[in-house]
């Protein structure tokens, strides 16, 4: 019995010591493939009979030991939209079943992958070298993720619409040891003489045409100043020009209480002859001060309205000494006609698709998924696996929260395999293979004596 025994249980190490040298043959082949996870061998021992007076021969098992958790090394790369998980967490994925553009059909299984060296379709789809379309979070008009659902990201959005100009802050200060104007031409009540301070600024039309808004100014008297708004292709641009008074200093208008201006800062804004638009009343020191007008670029009215700060205090448009007009900041809100320049990933997982315009557009989230588990993951073509039972739910969440690991753009992950290891485990598992061959020839010649015994 034991020399059967015996050599059974030296088949059985045959075949354990093949199955590790299958192991380390996989490993070592996909030493250079990008998220692969080596694959360990972990021998277990299964007993015939064992007390204390008799010990009979059994057999061993090669299994599997997974390193999921076991975190490959991370490179950098030039492919804008490749991704590495620095710490625990997969990317979810999945697979197409056919069909192209909007119209691909995915598999409704969720898949997972370490396997970051995504790169865009033709159809404009988030695809990694084996084919797994990258799943994330799409973006909400409120500008959060909508965290309630899965899908495949799919860059879309090539062109950004112009935006019309509707703001336009100024932040400057005028100088006040300039001498006030001598006199108001009584031919046009409101039109101050020339040789104003100016500022010129570039908006937007609805086409996205590019248009110029000039801004000049006098002084009146010690504490006001007039200001003229002249925007060029005007086509309801009144003959003789809007005009705005601005005060600086003394009581707000507005009240009770009486609130008192500092020296220097605006007190109050009134719109003149031929002035369209808004002018506010504010009701304390800090309340916005605006001036709003209309023009019109044969599309309709557009209503712009120009921020110099708040009332009372000393931001945006004030009146301190110098003898220049000194701009700290002249800007618009308007956006001319973008076309697509490229897509980048941000740390936050964040997919931005950025246009010739100057402008991005957040159109998904890139989330982490984690497992209690990950070892206990089912393994699938293309380093992606499948969530078992025993691996645990999948919680979806944000990189770098809930101990999930951040995301290093701009790399990838390569296989944890090392080589040296791998070629001291092929030398071990040739060893004890050869050492179980042994073990069969011993019992087949000790079995052979047995049988000769009749003779």
């Amino acid at each position: 019995m034991s020399l059967l025994g015996s050599m059974t249980t030296a088949i059985s190490g045959l075949a354990a010591q093949a199955r590790a040298l299958g192991h380390v043959s996989d490993n070592v082949a996909n030493s250079q493939t990008v998220g692969f996870k080596r694959t360990d061998t972990n021998f277990t021992n299964w007993l015939t009979r064992s007390n204390l007076r008799v010990n009979l021969p059994g057999s061993v098992e090669a299994r599997p030991d997974y390193t999921n958790t076991v975190q490959g090394t991370i490179e950098q790369v030039e492919n804008p939209l490749a991704m590495a998980i620095a710490g625990q967490g997969f990317f979810s994925v999945s697979q197409s079943r056919g069909g192209s553009g909007a119209d691909v059909i995915f598999d409704d299984r969720q898949m997972f992958t370490r396997a970051g060296d995504f790169a865009m379709d033709r159809d404009g789809y988030m695809v990694n070298g084996s084919g797994y379309y990258l799943e994330g979070w799409t973006m909400l008009a409120s500008g959060q993720p909508d965290r309630t659902s899965l899908a495949p990201i799919r860059i879309s959005e090539l062109v950004y619409n112009p935006v019309p100009t509707s703001s336009i802050d100024l932040a400057a200060n005028l100088p006040s040891n300039v001498d006030a104007v001598a006199a108001i031409p009584a031919a046009a009540p409101w039109a101050p003489p020339e040789d104003p301070v100016s500022s010129v600024i570039q908006i937007y039309d609805a086409l996205g045409n590019q248009q110029q808004v000039t801004l000049d100014w006098w002084r009146l008297d010690t504490d006001t100043w007039r200001l003229r708004i002249t925007p060029e292709n005007d086509t309801a641009a009144p003959a003789d020009g809007r005009f705005v008074d601005v005060q600086f200093g003394g009581q707000i208008a507005a009240g009770p209480p009486v609130v008192n201006a500092a020296p220097g800062t605006i007190s109050s804004i009134t719109t003149r002859a031929n002035a369209t638009g808004t002018t506010p009343a504010p009701s304390e020191a800090g309340d916005n001060a605006f001036l709003g007008f209309a023009v019109d670029y044969g599309y309709g009215n557009q209503d712009v309205q120009i921020n110099l700060g708040g009332f009372g205090v000393p931001t945006g448009l004030t009146m301190y000494a110098g003898t220049e007009y000194s701009v700290r900041d002249l800007s618009q809100d308007g956006v001319p006609l973008g076309a697509y320049n490229g897509v980048t990933i941000r740390e936050n997982g964040d997919v931005a698709v950025n246009y010739d315009n100057g402008q991005t557009r957040i159109v998904a989230r890139v989330p982490i998924v984690a497992f209690n588990d990950p070892d206990k993951l089912q393994k699938l073509d293309g380093q992606a696996f499948l969530r078992t039972v025993e691996s645990g739910e999948a919680r979806v969440t944000d990189a770098s929260t809930n101990g999930v690991g951040k995301l290093v753009t701009n790399s990838v992950e390569r296989s944890n395999v090392d080589i040296a290891a791998e070629f001291s485990k092929l030398i071990l598992a040739q060893r004890a293979y050869t050492s179980n061959t042994r073990i069969v020839t011993a019992s087949d010649e000790m079995l052979q004596d047995t049988i000769n015994m009749k003779r």
